[in-house]
Formats: C-alpha cells, sequence, structure tokens
C-alpha cells in the first residue's frame, strides 16, 4: 500500500463538503458556515454564494451549471450568476436533509438523503435514493440505503458507486439507459471505516474520505487499497484536478468532534499529487 503525504492547500473554514474541480477553480460547500466558495490553483478563494438551509453535495451539468444541495429544506438549487433559482424540490420525497448526488453523462442527478432527523437524535433507519432527469420529474430509484453520502457515477454512465456511511460500505448499481438502478453489489466493505465523500479515477478506483479514522482511501472493486493518507480527525470529501487531472484535492477536520460541534475553523483543503488522473480528466485548458 502507498502512503501519500499531501500539502495544506487552503485552511481556515467550518466544514468542508463536495469538492468540484471545473473551470481551472475548485469549488467547494462550507456545510456549517452556509457558504460555497470558489479557489483558484493556487489557493486563493472566493465566496461565490450563501445557503441560508447548509450548502451540502455540489455538482455540474454539462453545460456548466452548478447544482448545489440547500440540506435543510430539501432542495436543489441551480446558480444562475449571482443569483440562487430551484432546481428540483425533494421536500415530499426526501425522508431527511439531502446530503450528497451525483451526476451522469444525461444529466440526469442521483441523491441521497439522511432518512432521520440526525441532529436531533431519531432512531436510525434506511432511506431511499431519488434520480432528478432533465425534465424534472423526480424517481425513488433504490430503497433502504443506510445514510447515502458521497457518490459517483463511472463506467461512461453505467456504474453508480454509494458510500453507506453507517454500514462502513461501498455499494454499487448498474444504471440502465433509462436512469433505472439494478444489480446491487458491495463494491468495498471498509471493515469499521465510515466513508463519506468520494470521487473516482481513470481507472474505476475510488477515493474516499473516511469520517471516524481521519484516513483517505484508494478502493478498487472488491475491496483492495491501494493508496492511504492519514490526517488527525475526520476525513470528509476529495476529488481530482488540476491542470493534468493528477492532483488530489482532500477536505478534512482536523481537530475534534467537539471542536466541530463548538464551530471551531478547523477545516482545510490538502492537495497531493497521485498517479492515475479523475476518471473525468480532460486536456489542460478544457472546461472542466
Amino acid at each position: 500500500m502507498i502512503q501519500r503525504k499531501p500539502h495544506l492547500f487552503a485552511d481556515g473554514f467550518m466544514f468542508l463538503e463536495a469538492p468540484k474541480w471545473r473551470r481551472g477553480m475548485l469549488w467547494v460547500s462550507d456545510v456549517f458556515a452556509h457558504e460555497v466558495h470558489a479557489l483558484s490553483a493556487d489557493g486563493q478563494r472566493r465566496k461565490v454564494i450563501d445557503v441560508p438551509n447548509r450548502p451540502s453535495g455540489l455538482g455540474f451539468l454539462s453545460d456548466g451549471t452548478l447544482i448545489i444541495v440547500s440540506a435543510k429544506d430539501r432542495r436543489l438549487l441551480r446558480l444562475d450568476g449571482d443569483r440562487l433559482s430551484e432546481y428540483a424540490d425533494l421536500s415530499s420525497h426526501a425522508a431527511g436533509w439531502l446530503n450528497d448526488f451525483a451526476v451522469d453523462p444525461q444529466d440526469r442527478i442521483f441523491v441521497g438523503n439522511f432518512g432521520y432527523d440526525f441532529a436531533v437524535g431519531e432512531p436510525r433507519r434506511t432511506t431511499c435514493l431519488h434520480r432528478i432527469d432533465t425534465d424534472g420529474s423526480i424517481s425513488t430509484v433504490a430503497s433502504d440505503v443506510d445514510f447515502p453520502n458521497g457518490s459517483v457515477v463511472i463506467n461512461n454512465g453505467r456504474t453508480l458507486i454509494v458510500a453507506e456511511t453507517w454500514e462502513c460500505r461501498l455499494t454499487a448499481f448498474d444504471v440502465d439507459a433509462a436512469g433505472e438502478l439494478g444489480n446491487r453489489r458491495n463494491f468495498a466493505d471498509l471493515g469499521h471505516r465510515q466513508p463519506d465523500g468520494l470521487c473516482a479515477d481513470a481507472e474505476g478506483a475510488i477515493w474516499v474520505g473516511i469520517y471516524n479514522t481521519g484516513e483517505f482511501l484508494r478502493v478498487i472493486d472488491g475491496g483492495q487499497v491501494t493508496d492511504r493518507l492519514q490526517f488527525a480527525g475526520s476525513g470528509i470529501s476529495c476529488t481530482l484536478g488540476g491542470a493534468e487531472g493528477r492532483t488530489l484535492f482532500l477536505t478534512a477536520f482536523v481537530g475534534t468532534e467537539e471542536e466541530m460541534m463548538a464551530g471551531k475553523r478547523k477545516s482545510a483543503i490538502f492537495a497531493v499529487d497521485v498517479d492515475v488522473p479523475g476518471h473525468l480528466a480532460a486536456p489542460a485548458g478544457a472546461d472542466v
């Protein structure tokens, strides 16, 4: 197993989720600060927009439109210039706060939710995945999913990978031409490790943040871990980007849960070069 050592890219945030690389910038949600930020390749940051009901998952449609999860009111928002508008309202579909999502090559969005009110200590229960089509229709595509978290579509749109945090596993689904999910199976059993956000590389391996151990792992289908990074705190999420798609950007909370709940600004972005580019990597200068 390769042990990698990242360097600090930017810090002073509260809780960073869902990093995405697009148009030469790193986009990220600061969940507890209710803000979305964009950072240049040298770490210079700007606040893009405030999201009062907690931003979470981020993703881009094929035309470059940024979609943002508004977690507490269970909506997907689109960024139009410097204004937000509603893309989809899942308040009558999702059983809990919205979490993360993946976009497939047809611009269909697969989104998960908590399934219960985690913040007030409701009993844990499973929930559903929903698909939002480009015409705005919302469909239930999977049930009995345990706290679906980070997700990504790989294999040219044919496979969806979802982190089931409390089950300590990555789950794979086949995606058919109509966007229906089938052939549910384990991609990786992570033992005691609780997966949070994730991304994929060009070989179909998954890089995943581990919330309870502070690790980031590269995992291949079947569960073998090929690479590992370690932080003192919580591993949150990651994405591949940079000019050649070989820079792994990682968001972590470098502190205790007590400090996290107290609003300490100990969430940071780290970066490290890796061997395999992201699965959507494009030549330098392309609009990705």
